[in-house]
C-alpha cells in the first residue's frame, strides 16, 4: 500500500502562543440587547439588516459601505420597520475602521469583498467585539490561523455566516444522523455549482471575477462543506487529514467575457470545474465541487451515505433507508421500502416531520415569511442572535470557519502541484475529538 504521508504536501501548523487556549463550546456574557454595527451593505449586507429588523432585542447602531448609497438604502429599510435610523459611514475602503472602534457595538457583521473580510474581523476583535463574516471568511492560511489566534486571545466569537446549515433538508437530515437513522456515515458531498454569469456584467469593477482570473481551486467551499461536516462530526470527533484537488481548464468564463466585451482574458486561472477528495481521520471521505461557469442547474449536491441509510438534496430530495433504522411507529403506514430506492414521498415527509429539528420548531413559520434562501437566512442570524443574548455556544465556531475556508487556498496548492495530496491543519492543535457531535445550544 502506498503511503500517502511520504508524498503529502504539509502546511505548518503554528504553535499556540502562550497564555491562550481553544474556544471549543466558548461561551460569554449574556447579551439581552445586542447592538449590531454592519460593515459591507451593497449586496448581503442588505439581506442580513433584513433579518435582524425581524429578530427581538436587536438595536442595529451602525451601517457602513464605501458607497454612500448603499449605507442610506440600508438605513431607509431601518426607516420603513419604524425603527431609529443608523449612524453611518461611507466614503473609501478604509472609513469601516470608524466603525469598529464603536464603544456602543457588541456585534459586527462584515459582507464586504473577500479581500477585507478576514482583516477587519481580526480588528474588530481585538476592539473588543464579537464578529460574523460572509462566506468565506478568509482566502489565505495567514488569514485563517489570525482568525483563530485573535478569536481565542480576545474569547470573541468568530463566526462564518454559512446560512446553507440552516436549510431545513440540512437540519432536518442533520438530525436523523445524529439519531442513528443513516448508521455509520461514510461518505459526504456538498458543491456549489452556479453559473454566474449575471455577475460577470461589469466586468470592469469586479473583485469575484479578478479572484477567479489569478487564483485556481475551489474558491468558494462553505456552502457544500458546512453541512458535510457537521454530519461527520469534523472537529467534533474526526478531523480532516488531507485533500487531493483537480481541475479542468479554463473555458467558459473567458469566452463568455469576450463574447460581452470583446476582451481577452489571458491566463485565466480557475478551472471551469473543480473536484476535491477528503480523507478524514476514522477513514470517512468527503467530495466537493466547483463551477461556477458552466451551462448548468444549481446544485449544492449534498449527500449523506451511511451504513443503514442516504440522504440527498439534489435534483432530487428524498431518503433510502434500511427498514431496521426507522421506529415502528412510522412503517405501520409504510410498509414497502428498499434500501437501494428512495422511501415514498408521503414517508419523506413523515420522517422529515418526526425528526425536525428542535432549534426551528418555533421560528419556522416566521423564517419562512421573512424569506432570504427559503427562511435559511434568518434561522441563522435568529440562532446567532438567540445564543449571544443568552450567553450560550454558538452552533458555528472559528474552527468551522477555518476548515470551510481552507478549500480556496489548500486546492490551489494542490493543482499547482500537479494534484498532489495536501494535508489539512488540525486547526483546533489537538481538540478534535474533546467534543463527540455538534450541538445546539437551547
Amino acid at each position: 500500500m502506498t503511503d500517502v504521508s511520504a508524498q503529502m504536501i504539509k502546511t505548518p501548523t503554528p504553535a499556540r502562543p502562550a497564555g491562550q487556549k481553544d474556544v471549543l463550546r466558548l461561551a460569554t456574557a449574556p447579551i439581552p440587547v445586542v447592538r449590531v454595527a454592519f460593515i459591507g451593505v451593497g449586496m448581503r449586507g442588505p439581506d442580513h439588516v433584513e433579518s435582524l429588523i425581524n429578530i427581538p432585542g436587536v438595536e442595529i447602531v451602525a451601517l457602513c459601505d464605501m458607497l454612500e448609497k448603499n449605507t442610506k438604502q440600508a438605513n431607509e429599510m431601518l426607516v420603513k420597520a419604524g425603527l431609529p435610523k443608523a449612524q453611518e459611514f461611507f466614503g473609501d475602503e478604509n472609513t469601516w475602521r470608524k466603525v469598529t472602534k464603536l464603544s456602543n457595538v457588541d456585534l459586527v457583521y462584515i459582507a464586504t469583498d473577500w479581500k477585507h473580510h478576514a482583516n477587519i474581523g481580526i480588528q474588530a476583535m481585538k476592539d473588543g467585539k464579537h464578529v460574523a463574516i460572509e462566506v468565506p471568511a478568509a482566502m489565505t492560511m495567514n488569514e485563517i490561523w489570525d482568525l483563530i489566534n485573535t478569536s481565542e486571545k480576545t474569547r470573541k466569537h468568530c463566526v462564518q455566516l454559512e446560512n446553507c446549515i440552516y436549510d431545513f433538508f440540512e437540519l432536518t437530515t442533520l438530525n436523523m444522523a445524529q439519531q442513528g437513522l443513516f448508521g455509520e456515515i461514510l461518505h459526504a458531498e456538498g458543491s456549489y455549482i452556479h453559473n454566474l454569469e449575471p455577475y460577470w456584467a461589469d466586468y470592469w469593477n469586479n473583485w469575484r471575477l479578478d479572484y477567479n482570473a489569478t487564483h485556481r481551486g475551489d474558491l468558494y467551499a462553505t456552502h457544500g462543506m458546512g453541512p458535510a461536516c457537521l454530519a461527520l462530526n469534523i472537529h467534533r470527533g474526526d478531523k480532516m487529514n488531507y485533500l487531493v484537488s483537480m481541475d479542468t481548464k479554463a473555458v467558459s468564463i473567458p469566452a463568455y467575457i469576450k463574447e460581452k466585451t470583446g476582451k481577452e482574458l489571458k491566463n485565466f486561472k480557475n478551472g471551469d470545474h473543480t473536484m476535491t477528495m477528503i480523507k478524514t481521520e476514522k477513514g470517512k471521505t468527503i467530495q466537493i465541487q466547483h463551477n461556477v461557469a458552466s451551462p448548468r442547474p444549481y446544485t449544492r449536491m449534498y449527500q449523506l451515505t451511511g451504513t443503514k441509510g442516504f440522504a440527498n438534496k439534489y435534483p432530487k430530495e428524498g431518503y433510502a433507508l434500511n427498514s431496521k433504522s426507522i421506529g415502528d411507529d412510522i412503517l405501520v403506514e409504510h410498509k414497502k421500502l428498499t434500501a437501494h430506492s428512495y422511501v415514498s414521498e408521503e414517508l419523506k415527509k413523515a420522517l422529515m416531520e418526526k425528526y425536525k429539528n428542535p432549534i426551528v420548531k418555533d421560528i419556522e413559520e416566521k423564517a419562512k415569511k421573512v424569506g432570504g434562501h427559503g427562511g435559511m437566512d434568518y434561522i441563522l442570524n435568529y440562532r446567532l442572535i438567540y445564543c449571544l443574548q443568552k450567553g450560550l455556544p454558538l452552533d458555528m465556531d472559528v474552527y468551522d470557519l477555518a476548515e470551510w475556508s481552507c478549500l480556496a487556498p489548500l486546492t490551489e496548492l494542490s493543482l499547482d502541484k500537479g494534484s498532489f495530496p495536501v494535508e489539512i491543519p488540525d486547526f483546533t492543535r489537538g481538540g478534535w475529538n474533546k467534543l463527540k457531535t455538534v450541538e445546539f445550544s437551547k
